[in-house]
């Protein structure tokens, strides 16, 4: 069983995300909690990827086409850490 921690400036976000994308994200943290993150490779849509540049060292998984979660894992105590939830930027 791992733990899911998220970032307290994460709540007033979440209160904005679309219902959609909030039901996406209950189903995420399931997962992660139960099988912890290789356990989205299991899910076809949560297509799951480590970040390069300024974010080196977090993750992304897919929420939905647009939408993406943002943490970091820590394996030695099954710990995962949500830092942002966010649409994901297209124009770059």
């Amino acid at each position: 069983m791992w733990t899911l921690y998220e970032k307290k400036s994460l709540l007033k976000t979440i209160r904005k995300i679309p219902a959609d994308v909030l039901r996406h994200y209950e189903l995420w943290k399931r997962i992660v909690e139960h099988e912890g993150p290789q356990g989205l490779r299991l899910v076809k849509g949560f297509y799951d990827e480590a970040l390069k540049g300024n974010w080196d060292g977090y993750r992304s998984s897919r929420l939905t086409k647009q939408w993406r979660v943002i943490y970091s894992v820590d394996k030695k105590v099954f710990e995962v850490f949500v830092i942002d939830i966010n649409p994901h930027d297209y124009r770059r």
